[in-house]
């Protein structure tokens, strides 16, 4: 028989849940790496196994493993990247008002489009979570998705996340970067077969010198304040060397720290390779932390992390009090 009173049985119960809950929790860590490293190992992220484009080349192959073609009605829509096992990013306006979440493909490992080899993975797709500032008009803040996989991918020569930066990080205009995907050459002139992954380095542009630009040659229809708090700006004017349409939910990979971390998601400009105005991204650093807690399937308030296991034995003790 036990003489413990009620209230502190539940108290016996409430702890012994809690010890229960910190053993299925610690899994759900995140790394504290100076660069986020998405779940995986220091050592995967970032590292080729290996030695929308305009102006650009032929990438090698496997130099670029976290490439994403995104596929809906096996058709190429957008780029995306892979930064887990089972999340790949994007840009949100590629999934906005469109088909349900279920009729959309992710092609991993991918180096020809019309032409595959057996490193790639059609891999279906869970669930879109775009980001709730997002409202689908020109110049929208929030330009992001992570898409869930169904299942776990297997990470190979050809499939290897790229780091992620932390909210904190800054990228300068000396930063080795570069833009992938199979976009459009030039505005209007699709990618000729059979649809090598093209790449090509683009100069950094910070927020606040990208929206000096664009506020200094308003475009019409948008006026001055085009460039937004989450977005960032990579290209010369000049250079003829941009993405361009098909290159959308793509990565602006930059070298940092020996590593290829993500610094922006390719969202948009005013046409390809324009003469005044540089490519629009949408900042990584700046939703760090939307997409850590997204991964991590976070929601606020509530007990639907708690095992199940844990929720029956605080009801118990509650129902004893």
């Amino acid at each position: 028989m036990f003489n413990l009173s009620s209230s502190k049985f539940f108290w016996y119960v409430f702890f012994g849940a809690l010890m229960i809950a910190g053993s299925q929790f610690h899994k759900l860590d995140w790394p504290t790496y100076e660069i986020f490293t998405n779940g995986v190992t220091n050592q995967e992220c970032g590292q080729p196994r290996t030695p929308r484009i305009v102006g650009g080349q032929d990438a090698i192959k496997g130099k670029w493993p976290w490439q994403v073609s995104i596929l809906e009605n096996n058709k190429p829509i957008c780029g995306g990247s892979v930064i887990s096992d089972q999340w790949v990013l994007s840009a949100a306006h590629c999934f906005y008002d469109s088909a349900p979440d279920y009729e959309y493909i992710a092609l991993l490992g991918a180096y020809q489009l019309l032409n595959l080899s057996s490193d790639a993975v059609f891999a279906a797709v869970k669930k879109i979570v775009l980001h709730p500032d997002y409202d689908g008009k020109s110049s929208s803040l929030g330009d992001i998705a992570l898409i869930q996989l169904q299942m776990p991918v297997n990470f190979t020569n050809s499939i290897i996340p790229i780091c992620l930066p932390t909210p904190s990080e800054k990228f300068s205009r000396e930063a080795d970067c570069w833009v992938t995907g199979w976009g459009a050459i030039k505005e209007k002139v699709n990618l000729p077969p059979p649809l090598t992954l093209q790449e090509v380095k683009v100069p950094f542009i910070s927020q606040r010198d990208c929206s000096l630009l664009y506020n200094q040659f308003p475009i019409p229809g948008l006026g001055k304040g085009a460039i937004k708090h989450d977005m960032i700006c990579a290209g010369s004017p000049d250079s003829g060397k941009d993405s361009c349409q098909g290159d959308s939910g793509g990565p602006l990979a930059c070298q940092l720290q020996g590593r290829w971390t993500q610094a922006g998601i390719v969202s948009w400009g005013v046409g390809c390779a324009s003469d005044v105005y540089p490519g629009v991204y949408t900042s990584v650093p700046f939703y760090a932390d939307w997409i850590k807690t997204t991964m991590e399937g976070k929601k606020n308030g509530g007990l639907q992390n708690v095992p199940a296991l844990v929720v029956l034995l605080l009801s118990l003790g509650l129902a004893l009090l």
